[in-house]
């Protein structure tokens, strides 16, 4: 039973949201020729923790390397990308130019075990991973070892 009730609950929210801009989704599906428009996205990041460092992994599939940037200002790491792209056809009878834009960004607050001027980041097949090092006092304090009991 509370699980029906939720599922109702879940299911408002998008299904108002669905109607209040129906009318918009629409207009642009026929101005689009029939094909709604992509969604927004944003890349998605896996993070994760070692005894060493911290180690971000991005997926940005069709970025060129060259159009993302990567910045650091006091604790917060900012990735972002840009990209545009224009293509024309020309014809005897028609000329067609399209344009393309796309951009992200995504913020990550730091923390302070972080060795922010040996931060690395390598770019390959699609995915973007840096390795954020941590500091060498919180290395030595996160060794583990055996306390004997008396």
């Amino acid at each position: 039973m509370s699980t029906q009730a939720v599922t109702k609950t879940n299911n408002f929210l998008p299904s108002l949201f669905d109607d209040f801009f129906k009318p918009w989704k629409e207009w642009v599906t026929d101005f689009n020729g029939g094909r709604a428009l992509a969604p927004l996205t944003v890349p998605a990041v896996n993070i994760s923790e070692d005894k060493d460092s911290y180690k971000v992994s991005m997926a940005c599939p069709g970025i060129k390397k060259e159009d993302l940037k990567i910045d650091v200002d006091g604790k917060v790491l900012t990735i972002s990308a840009e990209s545009e792209e224009t293509k024309e056809e020309k014809e005897k009878t028609y000329s067609r130019q399209e344009y393309n834009y796309s951009s992200f960004s995504r913020s990550f607050t730091l923390p302070e075990t972080v060795q922010l001027d040996k931060i690395e980041a390598h770019y390959d097949d699609g995915v973007l991973k840096l390795k954020l090092p941590k500091k060498e006092e919180v290395k030595q304090a996160s060794q583990s070892m055996q306390v004997k009991v008396q």
